[in-house]
């Protein structure tokens, strides 16, 4: 992989802190990083000297510890990583900013460099940065990291996109959703792809639902006023849910490389039938209104939840359901399938056949993936007498665990590599934006939800006869026993 400069705009926010410099320094610690540069702009005025301590602290504090919780920084790492930043201030302009990727591609020796801007920024901010790019000559050869929200509806969204494009060629853009990032979101492909047992019976002869369920315990401390324009629709189910849904969905494709994984999730979007505003709950939280950015009388949701339906071959007739929220009871990133059950006639009463719910396949998101197929099997004993049984898969009990990269730390490779699999598309995010005009221009009223709980007690009817795959009534296992 040729040498890179990467310019992370807005250097000292709070994602650039949490995810991106502990990230960057991951990737160089384990070798994944070509011969490297990274300048940091923002808002804040300090000298180089001054974002590297601002970096060192970050990575100290959010940077995935070591051995025994040692610190993530050591002194030959950061001896190694903290003179490969640079940093200038937003106020001195597009040129000095130019003359700093100059410096340091000259620093690189010079020749074949790319050029990596991630835009870690306000999407209002995005289009500034953009032209910015633009009026520094820094377009060629570069490659540029966007965040969500993707515009607002469909009308911003195809304004944005034709912004963007006027600056950039398409094959340029990587609009990040993190949620795809993650090992588990990869592992759906691999599952679903690799294994006979599974991709014959992925289909609506066999599934009878499929729940997407990413419920929050934090609030929207220091993000309300953000929350107050975007709401969780925009916010979470646009961006994150809906890109997951399509890996769950989409066809085989004839590769796993970018253009045939695209081409099969925007199938999917189009596939979708439009939301009806009857198919959605809207909720939110006790205690959100009256803050100083909120009016009294506020009609954002801070929580919903809503049925998909997709109407092709493979799926027509199977309900995808959807859910998240903020300050609910747990936190939690689950894909839950639900298999059409067989029928029971033949067992006796009082055998608990059915009783317990369908199998399940399960996958969790989190940063420690997992997966559990969950089935019914006879009681050890006299008797017919059944009980619910799981399969469990861990990440962190294999063999290459410790080659597991965080999501940010994946996708920053994937771009600097030009890989788009795990990235979105204009046209893939605009047909979304299509579908969900229907639910945007006729929101159902918000439901008031106490915090702490599961959300409005409509959900329970939304997703009636079946029930909601959280809270689990088994845990995962913690040793090596099995236990749902």
């Amino acid at each position: 992989m040729q040498p890179f400069v990467v310019v992370l705009f807005g250097a000292t926010g709070d994602l650039s802190r949490r995810k991106l410099l502990p990230g960057l320094m991951r990737l160089h610690q384990a070798g994944l990083l070509p011969e490297c540069r990274i300048i940091g702009t923002s808002l804040e005025e300090m000298d180089r000297e001054g974002f590297e301590q601002v970096a060192r602290e970050a990575c100290e504090e959010f940077g995935k510890p070591g051995k025994g919780g040692a610190s993530a920084v050591t002194t030959d790492l950061w001896a190694s990583f903290g003179p490969l930043l640079g940093y200038v201030p937003t106020s001195h302009g597009p040129h000095a900013l130019a003359t700093a990727v100059k410096e340091a591609e000259d620093a690189l020796g010079g020749g074949d460099i790319g050029r990596l801007h991630y835009l870690s920024v306000p999407p209002k901010a995005a289009r500034d940065v953009i032209h910015e790019l633009d009026e520094a000559g820094l377009v060629e050869n570069s490659r540029v990291i966007m965040e969500k929200p993707f515009g607002t509806d469909l009308e911003s969204a195809k304004r944005l996109n034709a912004e963007v494009h006027e600056v950039f060629d398409e094959e340029q853009v990587f609009r990040i959703d993190h949620f795809l990032g993650k090992e588990a979101a990869q592992n759906i492909l691999a599952f679903r792809f690799a294994n006979g047992l599974f991709e014959p019976i992925w289909n609506r002869n066999f599934i009878d639902h499929v729940q997407i369920d990413v419920p929050e315990t934090l609030g929207l401390e220091g993000r309300t006023k953000f929350y107050e324009s975007t709401g969780a629709y925009r916010d979470m189910v646009v961006t994150h849910l809906m890109q997951v849904l399509a890996f769950m969905a989409m066809e085989p494709p004839t590769s796993l490389t970018p253009t045939p994984i695209s081409d099969e999730k925007l199938k999917v979007f189009r596939s979708m039938r439009p939301i009806q505003p009857s198919d959605v709950v809207r909720g939110q939280y006790g205690g959100y209104r009256g803050k100083e950015v909120v009016a009294d009388d506020s009609d954002t949701e801070t929580f919903i939840a809503l049925k998909v339906e997709i109407d092709n071959w493979r799926w027509a007739g199977v309900p995808f359901f959807l859910r998240t929220g903020k300050k609910l009871a747990e936190g939690a990133r689950i894909i839950s399938i639900a298999f059409k059950e067989p029928p029971l006639t033949m067992f006796p009463a009082g055998s608990n056949a059915g009783t317990a719910g369908p199998d399940h396949l399960t996958f969790d998101l989190a940063d420690q993936s997992k997966m559990s197929l969950s089935f019914y099997g006879k009681r050890p004993g006299p008797g017919m007498k059944l009980e619910k049984l799981s399969m469990q898969f861990a990440t962190h009990e294999t063999s290459g665990s410790d080659a597991v990269l965080e999501a940010y730390e994946r996708l920053i490779l994937d771009a600097m590599r030009g890989d788009h699999t795990l990235f979105t598309t204009a046209n893939g995010i605009e047909a979304l934006w299509e579908k969900s005009e229907m639910l945007l221009n006729d929101p159902p009223p918000v439901r008031h939800y106490q915090p702490g709980s599961w959300g409005p007690n409509a959900i329970h009817q939304l997703i009636a006869p079946r029930a909601w795959r959280l809270p689990f009534e088994r845990a995962w296992r913690t040793s090596p026993e099995l236990g749902d």
